[in-house]
């Protein structure tokens, strides 16, 4: 029994001079080739209109763990109840920020470069004290003394042209910072977590999306990284000046105290 012969593809069935040996032209088969290329534009059409619906997520988290020394009278704990010392630690460009209230302060950022656009996020944070394990962040042990808690809770785009603005847009950022005594050694620890979804316009949509994951992940994952360096930097070299400040208020205290 002779062996069937593969189908032909559409491109010798229907081109003369397509294959080794001319072939008369196959109306069915030249229909079942529009077809198929009909299907792959439906599928195309079908795949961005989803993306236009259906939002895009992305996210990135971090962690820190460092050594911390703390001395009798100026603890980490005092230390963060100061919260507009611990935001100029954090954001030390006064230029870019500005306090709305107690808890809360206005940060604009550098801008993001994002494939082809940049933007320019406005973001209102909010920082928290919290304590005796009350209302502690997820993966905050209850027996921590004192947790700050750090949420963005209003964003605005700025530099975006009307056409290349997502119609819809979040932006999510948790984070904790806490002193961890439980172990022989004091532990200043924290978390964060940076998240963003969108509903992409569409001169985006043709963008494949592993593409635009590892574009947005690179810039998340920059945005937590400059975070966590202000804090093993920045925050920890005021925490040093905070301890030296505070002992000599107390060292004149006592002094007074004696010779008074």
């Amino acid at each position: 029994m002779s062996e069937l012969a593969p189908a032909p593809s559409c491109r010798n069935a229907l081109i003369p001079g397509g294959s080794s040996r001319y072939q008369p032209l196959n109306l069915s088969l030249k229909w079942q080739c529009s077809v198929m290329r009909m299907e792959k534009k439906l599928k195309l059409v079908k795949r961005i209109e989803a993306q236009l619906v259906n939002p895009s997520t992305y996210s990135s988290r971090i962690s820190t763990d460092i050594a911390l020394y703390e001395i009798p009278g100026a603890s980490f704990d005092q230390y963060l109840e100061e919260k507009p010392r611990v935001f100029k630690a954090i954001f030390p460009d006064k230029r870019r920020s500005q306090q709305i209230n107690e808890e809360e302060w206005r940060v604009h950022m550098l801008p993001i470069e994002f494939l082809f656009l940049t933007v320019s996020p406005v973001i209102d944070m909010r920082l928290r004290c919290k304590s005796s394990g009350m209302g502690y962040p997820p993966g905050v042990p209850r027996d921590i003394s004192k947790v700050l808690e750090l949420d963005i809770i209003r964003w605005e785009l700025q530099g975006l042209d009307e056409m290349l603005k997502p119609s819809q847009f979040s932006l999510s950022v948790k984070g904790a910072l806490y002193p961890d005594r439980r172990g022989s050694r004091s532990r200043l620890k924290g978390q964060l977590q940076m998240s963003i979804s969108f509903i992409l316009p569409p001169m985006l949509a043709l963008i494949p999306e592993d593409i635009r994951r590892d574009v947005a992940e690179s810039v998340l994952k920059k945005l937590v990284e400059n975070m966590k360096d202000k804090v093993n930097v920045s925050l920890i070299a005021d925490y040093s000046a905070f301890k030296k400040e505070t002992s000599m208020s107390l060292g004149v205290i006592e002094a007074m105290e004696k010779f008074g």
